[in-house]
């Protein structure tokens, strides 16, 4: 177990770096304000508008980087600084989730791909630690692979969820970024800020998939590696 420990921690590091320098890119781009005044609610209300979706509401959710767009109520939901508060930041944000519904409508493959994929996801999350012990202890002391093939399975179900979800970030980030600009909401430096702290919250995503995949490597090496029925 001495590599799945070395491999968590190499993940655990990089993703504490990343996660670090989000949190700064989007404490500094919050201090650059918008010289159109609007909050970040408003402007998810105009990039609703601007691409003809009538049916989304726009609400506040508590808690921090908690903003989400929920397909199934139609809902783009902001944490409560990007809601009220009027900077590049808030901009990106908003911008952004308001991408995953302007995918949503446009029937974008990746969106749909990754939404059938959320109630499994959910089932495997809830059962793949467990399992994954479990079939390491049975597989140790047996050699029967059968669970640790199951725990595996469920881990190959959240990777390629993982790895979904990266086009799905990207092409929202994209989506808002080419609206900001067409539309004229935000000056060239706003749009250069809101584009960095974009770039830096999918790599949050990248991280994520590289690391579920190390993780599930080092598992199916496992398999591998054991002791045949």
């Amino acid at each position: 177990m001495s590599g799945y420990y070395l491999i968590l921690g190499a993940i655990f590091l990089i993703s504490f770096i990343v996660q670090n320098r989000l949190k700064s890119k989007f404490a500094f781009y919050s201090q650059m304000h918008l010289q159109n005044g609007m909050s970040g609610k408003e402007i998810a209300e105009k990039m609703l508008h601007d691409n003809g979706i009538n049916d989304v509401q726009v609400t506040s959710v508590p808690g921090q980087l908690t903003d989400h767009y929920n397909p199934l109520d139609k809902t783009v939901n902001l944490s409560e600084e990007v809601y009220m508060q009027r900077n590049a930041a808030s901009a990106a944000v908003a911008a952004h989730e308001c991408g995953h519904a302007v995918q949503h409508k446009v029937g974008y493959a990746a969106l749909k791909l990754r939404s059938t994929m959320v109630p499994l996801v959910n089932v495997s999350s809830k059962l793949l630690n467990f399992i994954l012990i479990a079939g390491i202890l049975v597989m140790a002391s047996s050699g029967n692979k059968t669970l640790l093939t199951i725990g595996v399975i469920l881990f190959a179900i959240t990777t390629v969820f993982a790895f979904i979800t990266l086009p799905v970030e990207y092409d929202a980030s994209n989506r808002a970024l080419i609206w900001l600009e067409k539309s004229g909401t935000v000056t060239r430096q706003e749009q250069d800020g809101a584009k960095d702290a974009l770039k830096w919250a999918a790599r949050t995503y990248v991280v994520a998939a590289i690391g579920s995949l190390a993780q599930l490597l080092y598992f199916a090496s496992l398999l591998n590696g054991g002791r045949r029925n």
